[in-house]
C-alpha cells in the first residue's frame, strides 16, 4: 500500500509540474481546438507507456547508468523541443474556429506531436526510471508493475484532456485568436527556453 501511494503522489507531482507536455497542450488547444488538444494529450499518454516499456526492459537501467546514452537521449529531446519552439513561433495564424476539413494537421499528426514532446522528454525518462528503480520492489509482481505504468498513462491523460478542455473554451479562444500571432511567440519562446533549459542541466 506504501509503495502505490508513493507512486500515486510522485505521479500526480510529475503530471502537473508545467513543462513542455503543458505549452504544447495549450498551444494546440488554443489555436486549433478542443479536438486537437485531447488528440495531443492521447499522444503525451502514449508517450508515457514508451517510458514504461523500456524501463520495464531494462533500457531505462542503462541510461540512468550510462551517462554518453542518456546524452544522446538529451540531445534528441532538446533539438525537438527548440523545433517545436520556432515552428511555434514562426506559425501563421490561423481562423478562429475551424471546421473539421480546415484542420491544418491530420489525427495522426496531432498524435505524434504529444507522443513525440513526451517521449523525447529527458525529464519523463527520468522520472519514470526513478520511479521503478528507487519506489517500485522488485518484487512487486509484473503485474502490478504494469499498472503502475498504465496508472501513469491515465493520469497524463486525464490531466492534459482537462488542460485541453479548459483552453479550448470557445470564449476564451475567441479572445486569444486576436492576439494569435503574440501566443505563439510567448508559447514558441518558452518551448525553446525549456529546450535550453535541459541542454544547460547536469542531470
Amino acid at each position: 500500500m506504501i509503495e502505490l501511494m508513493t507512486v500515486a503522489a510522485i505521479t500526480v507531482l510529475a503530471v502537473v509540474s508545467p513543462g513542455a507536455d503543458f505549452a504544447m497542450i495549450t498551444r494546440n488547444s488554443l489555436v486549433y481546438g478542443r479536438y486537437a488538444g485531447l488528440i495531443a494529450s492521447a499522444g503525451i499518454a502514449a508517450g508515457v507507456q514508451l517510458h514504461v516499456f523500456y524501463t520495464m526492459l531494462g533500457v531505462g537501467i542503462m541510461l540512468k547508468e550510462s551517462p554518453f546514452l542518456f546524452s544522446i537521449v538529451k540531445v534528441v529531446g532538446v533539438v525537438y523541443l527548440v523545433y517545436l519552439g520556432y515552428t511555434t513561433f514562426t506559425a501563421r495564424p490561423v481562423k478562429a474556429s475551424p471546421t473539421p476539413s480546415e484542420r491544418q494537421f491530420s489525427s495522426w499528426k496531432l498524435f505524434r506531436m504529444g507522443f513525440l514532446t513526451n517521449a523525447l522528454n529527458p525529464k519523463t525518462t527520468l522520472f519514470v526510471v526513478s520511479v521503478y528503480t528507487q519506489v517500485v520492489s522488485p518484487d512487486t509482481p509484473l503485474a502490478v508493475q504494469l499498472g503502475y505504468g498504465g496508472f501513469m498513462s491515465l493520469a497524463h491523460w486525464v490531466w492534459f484532456s482537462l488542460i485541453a478542455l479548459f483552453f479550448s473554451n470557445e470564449t476564451l479562444r475567441t479572445k486569444v485568436l486576436h492576439h494569435q500571432t503574440l501566443v505563439n511567440r510567448i508559447i514558441g519562446v518558452v518551448l525553446a527556453f525549456l529546450g535550453f533549459s535541459l541542454a544547460l542541466s547536469s542531470q
